[in-house]
């Protein structure tokens, strides 16, 4: 199947079919998400129906967030992008969430050194809006105002993890 980009420029290729060669004769990288799906869902509201009447004060809403990664062959990788978070403190917590959000991603000629970071950083990047979707949806189906978590700085967060990682790595040698 072809299909023309509209300007009548010529054919475009199909989605996630290669676009050709870069320049200097290699084939273009290519990041391909193959399936989501949600692997694990949890949403309680342990204090209902108390705590649908209107509060008088702001919630206290923290939120964790974990990326892991496997590979499954040598071109596909899953990718878990977990949401967790609650609102609410002690006695006094109005709602709780998990969400486990998975991807299958194909990396194409994708430079070796590159690989984690796109795994990491790209892959992810890609399943947050679904997964922010479905948190929203159901703390709303909970009775509450939805929740939209704010965009995650992806990048970020893998520096942060990696620097840990490396850290935790020092440490561990200089115990030996």
């Amino acid at each position: 199947m072809t299909m023309t980009n509209g300007d009548g420029g010529g054919a475009v290729p199909p989605v996630g079919q290669a676009t050709g060669s870069s320049p200097d004769g290699a084939a273009a990288p290519q990041l391909n998400a193959l399936t989501q799906f949600a692997k694990d869902l949890s949403f309680e509201n342990p204090n209902a129906p108390r705590s649908l009447a209107p509060q008088t004060v702001a919630p206290q809403i923290n939120i964790q967030v974990n990326v892991g990664a496997q590979k499954l062959s040598e071109t596909d990788y899953e990718v878990e992008l977990t949401l967790e978070g609650q609102a609410g403190e002690g006695a006094n917590v109005l709602f709780t969430f998990e969400l486990k959000y998975g991807g299958v991603f194909r990396l194409r000629n994708i430079p070796e050194q590159q690989v984690h970071p796109v795994v990491m950083i790209e892959c992810p990047r890609l399943l947050f809006p679904f997964a922010r979707q479905i948190v929203a949806e159901a703390v709303r189906n909970g009775g509450f105002p939805p929740l939209y978590i704010d965009p995650i700085d992806f990048v970020a967060l893998y520096q942060s993890k990696l620097a840990e990682a490396q850290s935790a790595q020092g440490t561990a040698q200089a115990t030996v």
